[in-house]
Parts: structure tokens; sequence; C-alpha cells
């Protein structure tokens, strides 16, 4: 689970860069505290986000959840 949590982080920031959106404008269009962003990206708390989360995190970057389900499981070949 672990690599999970690192694909996240590493996708999530790089969606929030490419949206050229700070962590705080990120928490305020996802409607979602701004100290789990934090977390989500930094790896402090290393936990499975809820699927809520997800489309969140999906409605206030304009992609899909399949976007990031699809990245987090890819299978490198």
């Amino acid at each position: 689970m672990k690599e999970i949590s690192h694909k996240l982080a590493s996708y999530i920031k790089e969606k929030r860069l490419a949206a050229n959106l700070t962590q705080e404008e990120l928490a305020n269009l996802s409607k979602i505290d701004y100290k789990h962003i934090q977390n989500i990206e930094s790896l402090k708390k290393i936990n499975d986000p809820k699927l809520s989360t997800l489309q969140k995190l999906a409605r206030a970057l304009k992609i899909k959840v399949s976007d990031i389900t699809s990245f987090l499981f890819e299978v490198d070949n």
C-alpha cells in the first residue's frame, strides 16, 4: 500500500501544479481540509483516502476519478 500512497501523492501534486493551484486553493476548491491535502502530498499520514476524497480532488482538479485510479493501478512494464 505504501507504493500506492507514494503514487497518489505525486499524482495529486503533479495535477495541482499543472492547474497552477496552491495546496490552500485546492483545499478550498475541493472542500477538503488544507492539512489533509498537505498530508496526502507529503505522506505524513499514510492512509488510504476515501472514495469521497478522491471524488472531491478529481472535481477540483477537473479530472475523472478513473484517471486517478488508472494511474495508481497501472502496471509498469
